[in-house]
């Protein structure tokens, strides 16, 4: 396909997304499977175009005066990938599948600005929610939500259970080779975003991954695990395991020694787990199902409880566009009572002297900080220690890292990474630990 086919294609799918109301990713593959014509680079290339749309939704709809498909992905290739109304044109130009030419009007759009946009414009994030990421990130919130509307990189986790990190960080290379070690977790790896008209890379499809010596993983992710700072020996309770990748970087810190328990509400979600343990090598792990009485024996039990709560997930918008205008302050207000209530269970599993560490894939301080205070002036016998502390202690950083993580934390030693301020997802951690 020449690159107009594309862009209308680009169109099309948005149309798709915004009419039947399907997720970007979903409106892709079928779009695929119904143009059998277009190959993997045409729809790599074409999916790019649609999640760099999503991403950019509120600057390129400001700039177009027009919050249309079609508006959207003009605008989009003029803030995203340097394309000005001249060289849209050239390419639009003598292709029959092309979409209509530019109007006059649309080419002086495209050459506005965002100079005097609003803060949720130039950041890229729902209206609604500026207040709240103003109150997160003062003057720097636009920096901050632009920061989220960018392309992710890919980032792994070398599993130590199955194979030494250099032997493993060489594998990866020999197939990827732009694949480098990670800035703030000792056994990360990042791989950098492409250009968005490339093909990403494909981590899963490597042989160092179907070997288990690598899970995917964001690094933040990865921070997040580490700050339960969990030792060999240990008794530690995954509270909210999903799919488990937290619980297989707690069974690879712990050595495969001392017991987790991986639990989740919603047993669908485990379901991803069993074939991941068997992959890493994981065998300290039990895991239970979401029945009411299934961690009744752990009462009081737990060296420490990890609690990955239910979330907005603000923080992953970067690699889930369309979500960022889905959620509303109404399922804000809605995870704020959930989360509450996962604290308020989670702390009957953690014994006196453990540790409770709180996290969630948010940067809204309703879900975060909020949320750890009233749990603490509820809880007399939990106090607030230094995320930063615990990771420490894990001996998983990298060199270098506690720099960076330092300038993360807040007065109450809780952190919040960003891809502004760490280069990783957007994740909230605290640790309190019971008296």
């Amino acid at each position: 396909m020449r690159d107009a086919g594309r862009i209308a294609a680009a169109i099309e799918i948005l149309q798709a997304v915004e009419s039947h109301r399907v997720p970007a990713k979903d409106a892709v593959r079928d779009w695929g499977r119904t143009h059998r014509f277009a190959g993997s680079g045409d729809r790599a290339w074409i999916s790019g175009l649609v999640l760099d749309a999503l991403r950019r939704r509120a600057s390129a709809a400001y700039l177009m005066g027009d919050d249309s498909p079609r508006a959207l992905v003009l605008g989009t290739l003029a803030l995203a990938w340097g394309m000005d109304a001249d060289a849209i044109s050239a390419v639009f130009e003598g292709d029959e599948h092309a979409p209509p030419p530019l109007t006059p009007e649309e080419t002086k759009q495209l050459a506005g600005s965002l100079d005097n946009a609003p803060d949720w414009v130039r950041g890229d994030y729902p209206e609604w929610a500026q207040t709240s990421i103003a109150r997160a990130f003062g003057a720097d919130a636009a920096a901050e939500g632009a920061a989220l509307s960018a392309r992710a990189p890919v980032d792994l986790r070398l599993n130590a259970l199955k194979a030494d990190p250099e032997k493993a960080l060489a594998a990866v290379q020999s197939k990827i080779p732009a694949a480098q070690a990670g800035k703030l977790a000792r056994h990360a790896i990042r791989i950098e975003a492409r250009d968005p008209r490339g093909r990403a890379a494909p981590a899963e499809s490597i042989p160092a991954y179907g070997k288990g010596w690598v899970e995917v993983q964001d690094e933040g992710s990865q921070i997040a695990a580490l700050a339960a700072a969990a030792k060999a020996g240990e008794q530690v309770l995954d509270f909210c395991a999903g799919a488990g990748g937290k619980t297989l970087a707690l069974a690879a810190a712990m050595g495969n020694a001392g017991q987790v328990y991986a639990w989740d509400h919603d047993w669908r979600r485990l379901r991803a787990i069993w074939p991941r343990l068997q992959r890493a090598g994981a065998r300290n792990v039990q895991v239970r199902d979401g029945r009411q009485d299934a961690l009744a024996d752990l009462a009081c039990k737990m060296d420490c409880v990890l609690i990955d709560a239910p979330c907005t997930g603000a923080g992953t918008w970067r690699r889930r566009p369309d979500a960022k205008w889905r959620v509303t302050e109404a399922a804000l207000h809605k995870r704020m009572a959930q989360q509450d209530e996962v604290l308020a269970r989670a702390a009957e599993y953690v014994k006196p002297g453990g540790r409770l560490v709180y996290v969630t894939c948010s940067i809204f301080p309703e879900e975060n900080g909020d949320r750890v205070a009233a749990f603490l002036a509820a809880n007399d016998d939990f106090r607030q220690t230094p995320a930063l502390d615990a990771l420490i202690a894990s001996g998983g950083l990298a060199e270098g890292a506690e720099d960076v993580l330092r300038t993360c934390a807040d007065a109450a030693g809780a952190l919040l990474l960003t891809p502004r301020r760490a280069d990783t997802d957007g994740f909230f951690i605290a640790v309190m630990q019971r008296a």
